[in-house]
């Protein structure tokens, strides 16, 4: 009688691990599970979605909702062209649960290291997880910033950035300064000047493009997406025309146009204002343009063409961080700025299976571009995992 010699079975792959459960992370969760890679989502949060749940109210996607939809799910017709906030927060509970995501919620990845050929996460609790892949969808608006203003610490007044803001109820009858002109800052003016603020002061120090977000129907999002592979100078030029077609000028009031082009801002990550509201409280004297922000003395904010004015409440739409350095700073996969020196489905050369999604700030939609970044970077792993038997 022949005996054949029993092969021990082979142990399975580590998982992928995503870390982050924002759009980015469960759009890349999804893809790879359709790919039959199985993918766990660690968020540090209680929930999935947690940037949106602290967003302010009356935020609405600034894309479309046909544009705005992940992998394997559309977004319901019944949201609306422009998504609101909450139902975005519904939305990526029911892309979860539709795709039957593993989410482990309540843990925070704070280092990750490659050992042989494979990764080891150091989470929350001493965990010390295995993975043969990680994909950082940490989120472009991870960790508020502030700047060190000479003063901050010791003024006198109401200072809070914009991630606290939820609408205009505790401001009513305030005089209110917003610090910052970006898509945060100007919505929030124009949410304050319709909702009860005695006066709404707007600091800028670079004056933003400001675009419609619809022209004759068709959405701002829509011509991003034809113009975002043009050369930067054509599409600075591009951009000019269409501002002088479209937009008024809005000069006279504090705002001039622009002194670079549209292109040239967002390649340094300023994508354009859309005008929810601000153009016409700004026309109609319900939001004041002041200059620049460049410290505090007692109760009084000083502003850089020397003013001093005494608001009651400061808010500062300062923007975020990206906050990837105590995480993967110690790989070499950073630029100077703190931006994964590749994203999508490249991995860094001195890191071989690690991908990073949503740390680009696109002119042709960030949920889109998240959706486009799922599918390649699934490929790329559920490939890789099929040629070595590691993601």
């Amino acid at each position: 009688m022949v005996t054949t010699p029993h092969e021990p079975p082979v142990p399975p792959a580590p998982p992928v691990y995503v870390v982050g459960g924002g759009p980015g992370g469960l759009a890349v969760a999804a893809a790879l599970r359709g790919r039959g890679v199985r993918a766990v989502v660690l968020e540090k949060s209680d929930a999935v979605g947690a940037s949106w749940r602290t967003h302010y109210d009356r935020l609405r996607l600034h894309t479309t909702r046909r544009l705005s939809g992940l992998p394997g799910l559309k977004v319901p017709r019944s949201f609306g062209r422009w998504v609101a906030r909450a139902d975005v927060v519904r939305y990526l509970e029911a892309y979860a649960e539709k795709h039957e995501l593993e989410v482990v919620t309540g843990v925070e990845v704070f280092g990750v290291e490659r050992s042989g050929g494979d990764w080891v996460l150091h989470a929350t609790g001493g965990r010390r997880l295995t993975g043969s892949a990680v994909v950082v969808a940490t989120g472009y608006n991870h960790t508020p910033y502030l700047p060190e203003w000479p003063g901050r610490e010791t003024y006198g007044g109401e200072l809070g950035h914009a991630r606290a803001y939820r609408n205009p109820g505790p401001y009513e009858g305030k005089d209110v300064l917003v610090v910052g002109a970006g898509n945060t800052g100007a919505e929030i003016a124009a949410d304050l000047a319709g909702g009860g603020a005695a006066r709404v002061r707007l600091a800028v120090r670079t004056v933003p493009h400001i675009v419609r977000r619809t022209t004759l129907g068709w959405p701002a999002q829509r011509t991003g997406i034809l113009v975002r592979r043009l050369p930067v100078a054509v599409v600075d030029r591009l951009g000019a025309l269409m501002a002088r077609a479209a937009a008024p000028d809005l000069t006279a009031y504090g705002l001039p146009r622009p002194d670079s082009g549209l292109a040239t801002r967002q390649r340094q990550g300023a994508i354009p204002v859309q005008d929810v509201g601000l153009v016409d409280a700004v026309r109609a004297g319900k939001v004041e343009i002041v200059a620049a922000v460049e410290g505090f003395a007692g109760d009084d904010v000083l502003l850089a063409d020397g003013t001093r004015i005494t608001p009651d409440a400061v808010i500062a739409a300062t923007g975020y961080r990206r906050a990837l350095e105590p995480l993967v700073g110690h790989l070499g996969v950073l630029d100077d700025r703190g931006r994964p020196v590749v994203h999508g489905a490249r991995c860094p050369r001195e890191a071989p299976g690690l991908y990073f999604t949503g740390f680009t700030n696109p002119i042709s939609g960030m949920l889109r571009e998240l959706a486009i970044d799922a599918e390649r970077i699934a490929r790329a792993i559920a490939r890789r995992a099929a040629r070595t038997g590691r993601a």
